[in-house]
């Protein structure tokens, strides 16, 4: 699994739930979108690189899978 390029799509899509007003549920949305619509094998990769400091990843993206790391690996 290429990770930068995982973080790059992870931070689209943090890009399109920036908008959202409450942050919370922009973050909630985020982690939503990568459990459904992401490969078990690209969760995993995106959550290990999380663990290993997460970095070049927008701050609503690092929180949604901190948050979530459970659920999405």
């Amino acid at each position: 699994m290429n990770t930068q390029h995982l973080v790059k799509m992870a931070n689209q899509i943090g890009q399109f739930f920036e908008s959202e007003p409450d942050q919370n549920q922009a973050v909630i949305d985020v982690a939503s979108h990568l459990k459904r619509f992401w490969d078990p094998r690209m969760r995993k990769c995106i959550v290990g690189h999380v663990q290993s400091g997460g970095e070049g990843l927008l701050p609503i993206v690092l929180k949604a899978i901190q948050e979530n790391q459970q659920s999405l690996t």
